[in-house]
């Protein structure tokens, strides 16, 4: 019988323009075009944005969920990606979302955590 590996986490602080982290709209689109792309399963989302314009986003996916939260007078954000590997291995469809997510935001990655579960 072989284990079973959760998947790959990956957590990640970036900075980008204040611009691109105050546009929670464009995040939704590239989020749900992203998951589109990748075959993933939306089960329910929540998107709050906040009076200086940051926002906050989680989306729940049957594979585990995407992540967001933005302080555009600091240019920073973090975010985090978790795709389960209970019916197969998504660690490629993890890394990709991941670089998918710093191109739109033109970010600069300043930190990165990979947990294997």
């Amino acid at each position: 019988m072989t284990a079973y590996r959760p998947g790959l986490h990956l957590l990640s602080t970036f900075s980008a323009s204040a611009e691109c982290l105050t546009d929670a709209s464009a995040c939704r689109r590239a989020f749900d075009e992203l998951i589109d792309m990748l075959a993933l399963t939306k089960v329910g989302e929540v998107y709050h944005v906040f009076p200086n314009g940051g926002f906050t986003a989680v989306v729940c996916l049957t594979e585990s969920h995407v992540s967001i939260h933005t302080w555009p007078e600091l240019e920073m954000a973090t975010f985090d990606v978790f795709l389960s590997n209970y019916l197969h291995d998504n660690t490629a469809k993890t890394r990709q979302l991941y670089d998918e997510v710093l191109t739109h935001f033109a970010a600069t990655e300043l930190t990165k955590q990979e947990l294997f579960r």
